[in-house]
Order: C-alpha cells, then sequence, then structure tokens
C-alpha cells in the first residue's frame, strides 16, 4: 500500500441527487515531510532519474492509473 495515498469519507447528503461516492482519496506529496534537503540523500542513477522525474528516491512519487468516466466509457 502507498503511504503517501489518504482517504475520507465525505458527507452524503439525503437529499443529494447524485449516487455518492462514499470513500474519496488525494495523493499527499513526499516534499511535504521532508522539510530540508537531509545530507547524503540517496540519488537514482542518470538515467532512472530522467524515467522517474527526479534525482531522489525519497521525492518521487508514481502517478497512480487514470479511471475513464463512465459517460467516456458509452460515447463512440
Amino acid at each position: 500500500m502507498n503511504d503517501q495515498v489518504r482517504y475520507y469519507e465525505p458527507y452524503v447528503s439525503p437529499l443529494d441527487p447524485c449516487p455518492p461516492r462514499r470513500v474519496k482519496s488525494y495523493i499527499t506529496p513526499p516534499q511535504l515531510f521532508i522539510p530540508f534537503q537531509p545530507p547524503n540523500l540517496p540519488q537514482f542513477h542518470p538515467y532512472e532519474a530522467l524515467m522517474h522525474g527526479t534525482l531522489w528516491p525519497a521525492l518521487y512519487s508514481p502517478y497512480g492509473p487514470q479511471k475513464v468516466r463512465q459517460e467516456e466509457e458509452g460515447d463512440d
């Protein structure tokens, strides 16, 4: 499980016309937890750094899979 992903349960109104999402999630970026650059922080090799978009593994945050909305799936 990714420790950068947080979950919460929003308020669901009894008058809400749409079916609610009971659990929502959001991603916290890793730079929130590193207040300054510590010395001797491990680094990716240059090619790996280009593939990950950062030189330091501690600051790497992968993108989750994109979800396609149901309306877009049915449209042709």
